[in-house]
């Protein structure tokens, strides 16, 4: 009887976790819904945006002698040092969620180290962060609270820094590297290299590409950088927005798995525990009976 204590006590302790995982499923499907709605949003916004940028650099490049002379556009073959930027979730139980974006930083360091360049690490959210403190790998800035909860703010002051530092020729590229959505189902790894800007796909003598707005400013190119910077902090806000979203619907996955398995788990325990009970059953009648035969 010891052996089937212990399988019913095994098939609450599963039953327990099944409706663990499934709540945390209804949440994240919750949460996920209002997350979805803030990309599709956020990301018409960036789209916008880089729209303008990309007309205005072409206006300059085209009717500039020199084209744009801005560092942020500046074509830097022989980078010595660079900045990557990486989101990871600050929560566990989300599947291969942030190991894909840790896999994808680990690739570009692994790159530019073959090509004797220095690496900067920053890095947003606790997963990431933990896994790169543990293999000892050194992180420039580090933030654990802000991919759970996004805020302008925040992320436009943590990639500031980083601008400055290209700006002021510290460094010679910036890169943001992140799990964004993709639809419910599927995420999305980004590596997106922000800074320098590329301006070599304005084609000035394709007149369909010709930027016909009409910029008036004292000077054009700072009138171009101020608007670069906001471009790569709303980038840096977007990434943060993609991957919370990513984020969601990788756990909400996660979690439906684990809860299908712990159905399958309860099922497999039940035949289990009904075989026990009856080779116990069985064991039972035949010590009666062996014991009614030894007294005739």
């Amino acid at each position: 009887m010891a052996n089937l204590k212990d399988i019913k006590r095994q098939i609450g302790s599963v039953s327990n976790t099944q409706k663990t995982t499934r709540a945390m499923k209804l949440v994240s499907t919750a949460k996920l819904r209002r997350a979805e709605e803030l990309a599709k949003r956020s990301r018409l916004f960036a789209d916008k945006t880089n729209e303008m940028i990309g007309e205005i650099a072409a206006r300059i490049k085209c009717s500039k002698v020199g084209g744009i002379e801005s560092r942020f556009f500046a074509e830097i073959d022989a980078p010595k040092m660079i900045d990557i930027v990486f989101v990871t979730a600050d929560k566990g139980l989300c599947g291969g969620f942030n190991i894909q974006t840790i896999k994808a930083v680990k690739k570009v360091m692994a790159e530019y180290k073959d090509k004797k360049v220095k690496v900067r690490l920053r890095g947003i959210g606790k997963k990431g962060i933990e896994f790169f403190k543990y293999n000892e790998v050194e992180l420039l800035d580090a933030v654990r609270d802000l991919s759970s909860a996004p805020d302008m703010t925040r992320s436009s002051e943590f990639i500031s820094r980083s601008i400055n530092d290209f700006n002021d020729g510290v460094i010679d590229g910036v890169y943001i590297i992140y799990n964004g959505y993709k639809n419910i189902i599927t995420q999305e790894l980004h590596v997106n290299k922000v800074l320098p800007a590329n301006s070599s796909d304005f084609d000035c003598k394709d007149e369909n590409k010709r930027s016909q707005l009409e910029v008036e400013a004292e000077d054009e190119e700072k009138m171009l950088d101020s608007l670069i910077v906001k471009y790569v902090e709303y980038n840096m806000y977007y990434a943060l927005i993609d991957s919370v979203a990513a984020e969601h619907s990788a756990r909400m996955q996660a979690m439906d798995a684990a809860t299908n398995n712990a159905k399958e788990m309860v099922k497999t325990l039940n035949v289990k525990y009904n075989k026990a009970r009856q080779e116990s059953i069985t064991t039972e009648l035949i010590e009666i009976i062996s014991g009614v035969e030894s007294m005739k």
